[in-house]
C-alpha cells in the first residue's frame, strides 16, 4: 500500500517527438586537393631563383618568398620576419624523408602552402611543418598537410598560430598508435589552434606540458583520440567538433580546464568516451554535446569540478564516474534517452548539486508542486539497484523488474537506509536543451 500511494504523485517525464529537420553531427570528409603547376617559380620581390630555399635564404626581413608550382625539396627557415606564400598554388614534397618545413626564425608566416609527404619516423618528429623553440609568434594559415607523420610539431615555441588548415595523416599506416599527432603542442604557451581540420593521425591535438593554449572550432575525426591533454593547466578548449574516434576529447592530468561549447558524437572505439576526465582537478565541463558515444562523460580521480549544462543523449552511459572522483558540481544536465544515466563505483553517497535546481533524467519521476521546474521529489540516478547490479552482475536480469521498480520508488520518497550512489535532490522537470535536434545523428 505505501508504494502505490507514493506512485499517484508522480509524473514520468514524456520523450517528446523528433523534430522533422536533425542536427546534422557529421563532417565533410571530402576534401579536393589543390590543383598545382609541375612548373616551379620562386620569387623575392623582382627575384627568380632557382629553389625555394634559396629565395627563403635570400629573403631580408619584412620580405616575402612566392611559391608556385611543384617543389621536391625540404625547406628550412632561419631568418625572421619573412612571410612564405603562393599566389598560383604551390605544393612542396618530402620526398618521404624527415620534416618538409622547419621554422627556426621568430614571426614567420607560412600561408596557402601544400606540404606533403614526410619522413615515417615518429620519433625523429618527421612533420609537415616543424616549429623550432626559437619561432615565436610564427603564423601557419590556410595550409593542406597530407602524407605526413605529424601535422604540426611546436617544439617550445610560444605565441604560435595554427589557423585554418587541413591535416590528413597516412591512412595506411594502419595502427593509429604508429602514427604521429595533427597538431603537437611541446612546451608551448598562449598558442591558439583555431579552425583546423584534422583526421586520420594518432590524436588530432596533442597537449604536453602546454599552458594558455585556445583551441576552437576545430573538427576531428578517424582518430585515436580528437584531443589528449597531457600534464597543461590553464588551457580553454571550445566550439570543437570530434565524431567517429575513439575518445572525443581525453584530459589528463591538468587542472583548471575550461571546456565549452563543444561536440562529442560516436566516439565509441575501445575506449570511447565523448569526454574522458582523468586526474582533472578545478576544471569546468560546460554546455557541450555528447551524443552517441560509449561514455558520454568518463571521470576518473576528478576533483572538484564543475559539470555543468550538457547534454548526454544515446550514449550506453551518461556519466561514468569511478576511482574516487569527488567534490563535483552536476547542475543543470539534460540525460536523454541514455542506456544508463550513470555509472558508479562510489562507496558513498553523493548529492551532485547543492544548489535549488539539478539535471534532467529522462523517464524519472517528478513532482514539481510550486512551478518552479525543480521537482520537490529526488532522482537517485544510480542507487542500491545499481549498487548491487555492480556488485552482482548476475542480478542484471531483475533490473526493470517491478521488485526493483519499487525500491527506486521507495528510495527517492522515503529514504530510511542510503545504499552508495548518487542523489540529485532537486531534478529539473523539464529539459535545458532541445535535444529533438539531434533525434537523427547518422
Amino acid at each position: 500500500m505505501l508504494v502505490a500511494a507514493a506512485v499517484a504523485p508522480f509524473a514520468v517525464a514524456a520523450p517528446a517527438a523528433d523534430d522533422e529537420e536533425a542536427f546534422d553531427l557529421d563532417v565533410d570528409r571530402e576534401y579536393e586537393a589543390p590543383a598545382v603547376a609541375d612548373e616551379a617559380t620562386a620569387r623575392v620581390g623582382d627575384r627568380t631563383f632557382d629553389s625555394a630555399q634559396a629565395a627563403i635564404d635570400a629573403a631580408e626581413p619584412g620580405e616575402t618568398v612566392v611559391l608556385d608550382g611543384r617543389f621536391d625539396e625540404r625547406l628550412t627557415v632561419n631568418a625572421s620576419d619573412v612571410t612564405i606564400t603562393t599566389e598560383a598554388g604551390a605544393v612542396v614534397d618530402g620526398g618521404g624523408e624527415g620534416r618538409v618545413l622547419t621554422v627556426a626564425g621568430e614571426n614567420v608566416t607560412v600561408d596557402g602552402l601544400w606540404l606533403r609527404n614526410s619522413g615515417y619516423d615518429s620519433g625523429a618528429e618527421d612533420a609537415g611543418v616543424f616549429l623550432a623553440g626559437s619561432a615565436d609568434r610564427t603564423e601557419l594559415r590556410d595550409l593542406y598537410l597530407s602524407e605526413i607523420t605529424f601535422g604540426v610539431w611546436i617544439d617550445g615555441a610560444d605565441e604560435v598560430t595554427v589557423a585554418d588548415s587541413r591535416i590528413e595523416g597516412r591512412e595506411d599506416v594502419e595502427r593509429r598508435t604508429d602514427r604521429g599527432n595533427g597538431i603537437n603542442l611541446w612546451e608551448t604557451e598562449d598558442t591558439v589552434v583555431r579552425g583546423n581540420e584534422i583526421t586520420d593521425v594518432r590524436d588530432g591535438i596533442y597537449y604536453s606540458w602546454a599552458t594558455g593554449i585556445v583551441s576552437e572550432d576545430n573538427t576531428m575525426w578517424d582518430n585515436r583520440y580528437g584531443v589528449h591533454f597531457m600534464y597543461s593547466d590553464d588551457n580553454r578548449l571550445s566550439n570543437n567538433t570530434a565524431v567517429d574516434n575513439d575518445v572525443g576529447y581525453a584530459l589528463m592530468v591538468s587542472d583548471d580546464l575550461v571546456v565549452e561549447n563543444n561536440t562529442a558524437a560516436r566516439n565509441d572505439g575501445t575506449s570511447g568516451h565523448g569526454v574522458l576526465l582523468k586526474d582533472i582537478e578545478r576544471s569546468t565541463v560546460r554546455g557541450n554535446v555528447l551524443v552517441e558515444n560509449g561514455h558520454g562523460l568518463y571521470v576518473y580521480n576528478t576533483q572538484d569540478s564543475r559539470l555543468e549544462g550538457n547534454l548526454l543523449l544515446r550514449n550506453d552511459v551518461g556519466i561514468h564516474s569511478t576511482a574516487d572522483s569527488r567534490g563535483q558540481s552536476v547542475v543543470g544536465n539534460s540525460f536523454v534517452h541514455n542506456d544508463d544515466a550513470v555509472v558508479t563505483t562510489t562507496k558513498r553517497v553523493q548529492t551532485w548539486n547543492g544548489t535549488d535546481r539539478g539535471n534532467y533524467w529522462s523517464g524519472a519521476r517528478t513532482a514539481d508542486l510550486d512551478g518552479d521546474g525543480a521537482s520537490e521529489v529526488r532522482h537517485r540516478p544510480a542507487g542500491m539497484v545499481e549498487h548491487v547490479v555492480a556488485e552482482h552482475p548476475q542480478a542484471a536480469v531483475f533490473a526493470d523488474s517491478p521488485a526493483f521498480d519499487a525500491v527506486r520508488l521507495a528510495e527517492s520518497s522515503f529514504p530510511v537506509v542510503e545504499a552508495p550512489g548518487i542523489v540529485d535532490r532537486q531534478p529539473l522537470v523539464e529539459p535545458p536543451h532541445d535535444w529533438r535536434n539531434y533525434a537523427d545523428t547518422r
